[in-house]
């Protein structure tokens, strides 16, 4: 269980439904960086509930066939140029979401149901056309009462980076429970952390509540900064810097090209 980077990635198969976090939660990236160097292709990316910068690499650099989230965002780094580019081009298929959608399909997962209703988004034109969502009648009204059945989204992994895994394999992920979530949803989540400690994370009082139990991980890599470029919540800040130039180079082709020579297949942080 406890692993090398590249040992990790190497779970990650062609065609794999892949389940990230938002830039928020605690971003693979140097997976993701492996990922694009391992060659994999026709991914199924799943950004719970948005994504960002790991999207939009994987869809530049090819590895993405179908991208399902509510928004891929830059943040103030916006416009997402390679994702711009597939959109324009048709050559990523898109299904268009909403954050409480995403959130009640992988809910949907991890209770073991076909599906999990909602209701806020009767009447939205994302709606209109999801390929999967299903208009039906509340069950237990005697009058009607419209509500949306969300089918369950399993994926074959997620994929997300954290403080903290133990010797055992219990991952510590504090507060954020989306990645719980996530992970007990998929058939299994790899994850690289910050450090790898001795004894169980189980056996403390105070960590043991934000703990994700090794039945639920497949493989973990002790990868320091592995959220760089971007920030993460227990660790540094994002490098804006690095940020602004992936921003201008990746404006064309030609310069994304480029950025994955320098910063993913050498390897350069700068």
């Amino acid at each position: 269980m406890l692993t090398s980077i590249e040992a990790l990635t190497a779970h990650i198969k062609d065609g794999f439904k892949l389940a990230v976090p938002a830039d928020y939660s605690g971003i693979a990236m140097e997976a993701t960086r492996q990922i694009i160097r391992q060659g994999t292709k026709n991914l199924h990316l799943i950004g719970v509930p948005t994504s960002g910068l790991q999207a939009e690499l994987l869809i530049g650099a090819g590895c993405v066939s179908i991208f399902e989230s509510s928004a891929l965002t830059l943040g103030e780094y916006n416009p997402a140029p390679r994702f711009s580019a597939a959109i324009n081009e048709g050559s990523v298929k898109i299904v268009d979401a909403t954050c409480p959608a995403i959130h009640a399909a992988l809910q949907a997962s991890q209770k073991g149901l076909p599906f999990m209703p909602l209701r806020g988004i009767i009447g939205s034109d994302i709606l209109n056309n999801h390929p999967d969502w299903k208009v039906i009648q509340n069950p237990f009204s005697d009058t009607e009462d419209k509500i949306v059945a969300i089918p369950a989204i399993q994926p074959d992994a997620a994929l997300f980076h954290a403080p903290l895994a133990d010797q055992e394999g219990n991952v510590w992920v504090g507060r954020r429970r989306e990645q719980i979530n996530m992970a007990q949803a998929s058939k299994t989540a790899y994850v690289t952390v910050e450090k790898i400690i001795e004894g169980n994370l189980l056996d403390d009082e105070e960590l043991a509540a934000g703990v994700l139990p090794s039945l639920y991980v497949g493989a973990i890599a002790e990868v320091p900064s592995g959220t760089w470029p971007l920030a993460f919540w227990q660790g540094g800040s994002e490098d804006s810097e690095h940020l602004n130039l992936y921003k201008t180079m990746a404006a064309t082709e030609e310069g994304f090209n480029e950025y994955l020579q320098k910063f993913v297949y050498s390897g350069e942080k700068s």
